[in-house]
C-alpha cells in the first residue's frame, strides 16, 4: 500500500455510513440473533473454533447477515474473499477460485467466499461454484433476503447449513442506537449529542427490526440538528419523527415477504378474522401491492373457502374486482376492505373445492364413458346409435326432478360434493336429501 492508498482508506473509514462504522468485529459485540449465535449454539462454537462449513444466512434487511460474515472474516484463519452478486461476473469468481486453489495447494490454507445477495446469481453462476464447494476448495457463505429454498441452487443448499436471522427486537435496536449516539470510537460520541427516551422508543419501534434503518435515522438527526445553547445536539421525539417520515414496510412484491403477507391475508379470510384480514390488506396497500392481484386472491377465496355457504361472497368479490379498476387508488382501498371483511365474516365451506379436487383425481385415475341416455341426440343418426334414448326431461316431472343415472357406469355410486351445515349450504343439503 502506498501513501495515497493509505490516505484513501483512512478517509473512507471516516466517511463511511454510521451503520458500517458500528458493525461489530467480534461475536461478543453482535446484538441480537441469540437463537443462532448464543454461546451454547452450534454457529457460535463453529466460529470460535474456526471450523466452519458452508453457510447460508437468510433474513430481512438490517438483521446482521453481512455483520456475521465480517465477524467470521475477523475470526477465521482462512483467506476471506467477498463479492456482491449484483455486480460480480464469472471473471470475479474465476479469480477467487484460482486464488483458493493456490491457497489450498501451496499453503494448505482454506478460503472462505462470502457472496452477498446470492439470490441475484443466476443458475449458471451458482452451478459454477458447486464443484469447488463440493471438493472443499471453497467454503461458501451466502447472504440473502429471499427464501434460499426458492432462490438458491438445491445442490448448494444441500451442502450448506441454512441459518435464518430474525428481525431485531425493540430492546436490541435501543442498544444499537445508544452505541451510535454515545460511542466515541465507532459511533458519533464526539458530536456531543443526547437522545431522549421518547425518541429512543420511537426510533426503536418504527424501524421495524431493521438496524440499518434506525442507525441511518439517528445519523441524519445528529448531522442535521443544530446545537442548543448548552452546546449539545438534542435528539428529541420531534427530531426523530423528522428523520423517519414513514415506516418502511418489509415487503418486496417479488420476494419472500410478498408471499408471507398474502398467505397471512388469505388464511385470515379463511379463519374468519376480519381484523387480521384488513390489517394484512392495509400492509399490502401501504407497500404498493397491485390492487388487481389482491382482488384476484379474494375471488379465489370467496369460492375456495366460502363457497355455497354464502354464494354472495363471490358476487361481492367479483364486483369489488370490477369496481377497483374503474375507481383506482386511493378510494379502491375502501372497496377492497368491504370485500375482505365480508369474505372473512361469511360462513365457511370448502365443499366445492373438495368436490372438484376429488372429481379431478377420479378423472385422472379412471376411464369412463358417458351413459347412452345422456349423450347428444341432436345430430342425424344419433338415434340409430341409441344416443339419448331413455333420457327423462326433469321439467316434465313434479318438483322438476326425476331420478335417473347421470354418472358413468364405472363410477355410478361416486360422491364428490358433500354439502356442509354452514349457512346457505345447509339449505342446499336439505333440498338434495329431500329430492332423493
Amino acid at each position: 500500500m502506498d501513501l495515497f492508498d493509505y490516505v484513501r482508506e483512512q478517509n473512507s473509514e471516516k466517511e463511511s455510513p454510521l451503520a458500517s462504522r458500528l458493525r461489530p468485529t467480534t461475536l461478543d459485540e453482535v446484538v441480537g440473533q441469540q437463537h443462532i449465535i448464543g454461546k451454547d449454539k452450534l454457529l457460535y462454537r463453529a466460529i470460535k473454533a474456526d471450523k466452519l462449513g458452508s453457510l447460508i444466512f437468510y433474513g430481512p434487511p438490517g438483521t446482521g447477515k453481512t455483520t456475521l460474515a465480517k465477524v467470521i472474516a475477523n475470526t477465521t484463519s482462512a483467506d476471506f474473499k467477498q463479492i456482491n452478486a449484483t455486480i460480480a461476473g464469472k471473471k470475479d469468481m474465476e479469480e477467487v477460485v484460482q486464488q483458493a486453489k493456490n491457497n489450498k495447494g501451496m499453503y494448505g490454507k482454506k478460503t472462505i467466499l462470502f457472496v452477498d445477495e446470492i439470490h441475484r446469481f443466476n443458475k449458471g453462476q451458482q452451478d459454477y461454484l458447486l464443484p469447488f464447494v463440493e471438493d472443499g476448495t471453497l467454503i461458501l457463505i451466502g447472504a440473502t433476503t429471499e427464501n434460499p429454498y426458492f432462490e438458491v441452487n438445491g445442490a448448494l443448499i444441500s451442502r450448506s447449513s441454512v441459518f435464518e436471522l430474525k428481525s431485531l427486537d425493540k430492546e436490541d435496536i435501543k442498544v444499537l442506537l445508544k452505541r451510535a449516539v454515545y460511542d466515541n470510537e465507532k459511533g458519533m460520541g464526539s458530536y456531543n449529542a443526547e437522545i431522549t427516551e421518547e425518541a429512543l422508543e420511537f426510533l426503536a419501534d418504527i424501524s421495524g427490526g431493521d438496524a440499518r434503518n434506525a442507525l441511518n435515522a439517528i445519523e441524519l438527526g445528529i448531522l442535521t440538528t443544530q446545537r442548543s445553547e448548552d452546546g449539545k445536539i438534542h435528539i428529541t421525539l420531534e427530531v426523530a419523527q423528522e428523520c423517519i417520515q414513514k415506516r418502511v414496510v418489509r415487503y418486496d412484491k417479488t420476494g419472500d415477504n410478498h408471499y408471507d403477507t398474502i398467505s397471512a391475508f388469505i388464511k385470515s379470510l379463511r379463519g374468519s378474522d376480519p381484523d387480521a384480514a384488513v390489517y394484512y390488506l392495509a400492509k399490502m396497500l401501504y407497500a404498493g401491492e397491485d390492487i388487481k392481484f389482491i382482488a384476484r386472491r379474494m375471488m379465489i377465496s370467496a369460492s375456495e373457502d366460502v363457497g355455497n355457504a354464502d354464494p354472495n361472497a363471490l358476487t361481492v368479490a367479483v364486483s369489488a374486482s370490477q369496481a377497483i379498476e374503474r375507481i383506482g387508488m386511493p378510494e379502491a382501498q375502501i372497496i377492497l376492505a368491504q370485500a375482505a371483511t365480508y369474505i372473512a365474516s361469511a360462513p365457511k365451506s370448502n365443499a366445492s373445492y373438495l368436490s372438484i379436487e376429488a372429481a379431478m383425481e377420479n378423472v385422472r385415475s379412471k376411464k369412463t364413458t358417458v351413459p347412452a341416455h345422456l349423450q347428444d341426440a341432436h345430430y342425424k343418426g344419433a338415434a340409430k346409435l341409441g344416443h339419448g334414448t331413455g333420457y327423462k326431461y326433469p321439467h316434465d316431472y313434479p318438483e322438476h326432478y326425476v331420478k335417473q343415472q347421470y354418472l358413468p357406469d364405472e363410477i355410478k355410486d361416486a360422491k364428490f360434493y358433500e354439502p356442509t351445515e354452514m349457512g346457505y349450504e345447509k339449505q342446499i343439503k336439505d333440498r338434495l336429501e329431500n329430492l332423493k
